[in-house]
């Protein structure tokens, strides 16, 4: 595969774009023989340490720690909710021009209670297609920006759902109708979900910084059939 694009380096903390498709590790439900965290340290060649997770079909920002201490500290951030998480998705019908999405989210994987899981989002663009993909004569989309709260697993993905918003390309809690348009209509085949931004303290000097995700050919599709302003 081709190297993962570094967004930036130091000594201390490392920020890729992620690509979409990819698992952060090893894990034993999955074939998969590529991995984000294998990949990256053979790239640079040294260990790195997970601060944040995205889920394989999510691409985006995604940061680690040059040292596990160093990832420690970060990670507080994370729990202490000082950093600024952003994301952007594209999903079904038109949502409210802003909102929050206050319901429990459960791991299917794991015996665990539901938890407490929180999104805001609010909407940046809206179309309405001439299509009948579903049961109505047309077909409306919305580009959101989503600030999760908490971080359950695949959270915004299930809080979309639960508003009836699904994501496009999401096989696990989306619409096949709307994943079939888009995959048949304009040759796209993934989650259109993305780690966009990200602001945190640099763990020794403390400085704020914030990366932005690199331009995707799927998103950049996206804005050029639609008309959209990027």
């Amino acid at each position: 595969m081709n190297p993962l694009a570094i967004l930036h380096q130091d000594e201390h903390i490392i920020v890729i774009h992620k690509p979409a498709g990819l698992l952060m590790h090893r894990s034993p439900i999955s074939r998969d023989t590529v991995f984000v965290l294998q990949t990256l340290r053979n790239q640079i060649g040294q260990r790195v340490y997970p601060i944040h997770r995205l889920d394989r079909a999510t691409s985006g920002v995604l940061a680690f720690g040059m040292s596990s201490k160093m990832a420690q500290i970060v990670t507080q951030q994370f729990e202490h909710h000082l950093v600024e998480k952003e994301y952007r998705a594209l999903v079904r019908g038109w949502v409210d021009d802003s909102g929050q999405i206050n319901h429990p989210v459960s791991d299917e994987d794991s015996n665990k209670k539901s938890q407490e899981a929180i999104t805001d989002y609010r909407c940046l663009q809206k179309i309405e297609l001439p299509y009948a993909v579903d049961r109505y004569s047309s077909a409306r989309y919305s580009l959101v920006s989503i600030s999760p709260r908490t971080g359950r697993r695949q959270q915004i993905r299930k809080h979309f759902k639960h508003i009836s918003h699904h994501l496009i390309g999401d096989t696990t809690h989306g619409n096949g109708k709307h994943n079939q348009f888009f995959r048949e209509q304009y040759g796209i085949h993934r989650l259109m979900l993305s780690s966009h931004r990200l602001c945190l303290d640099h763990p020794v000097t403390r400085k704020r910084l914030c990366f932005k995700a690199e331009a995707e050919s799927e998103w950049e599709k996206v804005f050029e059939v639609f008309n959209w302003q990027q």
